[in-house]
């Protein structure tokens, strides 16, 4: 069972970096008159930005903001050889695969939560209750993401997809995670009274989906938003991070459908494929350790760790980009 597991999971992970781009590639994306002729994103390159979106993805620091930072950093989308042009495209073409090297990220769920997904899919059967409550739980909590991110996806990506925008939310989440930690400091989060993932109601759902739509600004943290959502509507530490992870498979395998779909000629045109698959791969990896430690340290501690953690990267990042060093 486990090397059948094994050999699926790798399988998807091919699946998921390289049928759709192909499928993109033959006329699904959109037409984009500038062709890049060099494949730019080296082998290198294609590792830290996987490492980066497995190691934060799950984290409450959010992976959006990690991510157009280590880009900035890379100096991808500002080759003074390319024309502007070419630029453009290449910064659009990043975009979207940093978006899409999330398949390994939710891969990493599947694999370490596959007791949960079968209980899911014996409840799509109609063999599992329990299972069959929750998927309704994670489609509510999903509802509102659908709806906000159709209808402010253009603007979002226009104006808040910036490293500014990034430093504020940063800086603002990391500020209220201490003031709650603050508040709580002397009850112990693993511990606290609550409901179970199988008491979870629509409305409970619902409410931690309306809250995942704040990680709609780059830097906000999407798990940060859901497990604090779920901890707020009356669920205990594990089960808020459990249906985070849930949630999350829904959220980010929706955008990386639609990033693929409409991106995925671009990528192909931009990028090599076995730096795009290497992405895909060390973010699986990468995020099945964040995973583990994170579940095991926050029942034991509270969030307080990731509140210091964004605010000194916020101040560095002021720092680096006041004194242009990036």
């Amino acid at each position: 069972m486990e090397k059948r597991r094994v050999a699926l999971t790798l399988g998807a992970m091919i699946l998921l970096t390289y049928s759709p781009l192909t499928i993109g590639s033959q006329g699904l994306s959109g037409d984009h008159s500038v062709a890049v002729e060099q494949k730019i994103l080296t082998t290198t390159q294609a590792v830290v930005l996987g490492l980066v979106e497995g190691l934060t993805e799950y984290l409450p620091v959010s992976s959006t903001g990690h991510l157009l930072l280590a880009e900035k950093i890379l100096g991808i989308g500002e080759d003074p050889d390319q024309s502007p042009a070419q630029r453009e495209q290449t910064k659009e073409a990043a975009d979207a695969y940093t978006i899409c090297i999330q398949a390994g990220a939710i891969l990493a769920v599947l694999w370490l939560y596959f007791g949960r997904v079968k209980q899911i899919l014996r409840g799509v059967a109609g063999r599992d209750l329990a299972g069959r409550r929750l998927l309704f739980n994670v489609l509510a909590g999903f509802l509102p993401a659908v709806f906000l991110g159709l209808l402010f996806n253009k603007v979002i990506k226009t104006y808040l997809f910036g490293p500014w925008p990034v430093v504020v939310a940063w800086l603002v989440g990391g500020l209220a995670i201490l003031a709650v930690s603050r508040r709580n400091r002397t009850q112990s989060p693993g511990k606290r009274p609550g409901h179970q993932l199988d008491d979870m109601t629509w409305r409970m759902a619902l409410i931690i989906g309306v809250a995942q739509c704040i990680a709609m600004w780059p830097g906000v943290s999407r798990s940060l938003v859901t497990i604090v959502g779920g901890l707020l509507v009356g669920l205990t530490m594990e089960a808020a991070v459990e249906f985070s992870f849930l949630l999350g498979v829904v959220t980010l395998g929706a955008a990386t459908a639609y990033d693929i779909l409409k991106h995925g000629h671009l990528m192909l045109q931009t990028f090599d494929h076995v730096s795009l698959i290497v992405g895909v791969v060390v973010a699986f990896l990468a995020a099945v350790l964040s995973i583990k430690w994170m579940v095991r340290y926050l029942s034991r501690h509270g969030l307080a760790i990731f509140g210091y953690y964004r605010v000194l990267i916020a101040a560095a990042t002021t720092i680096l980009l006041a004194t242009q060093l990036i």
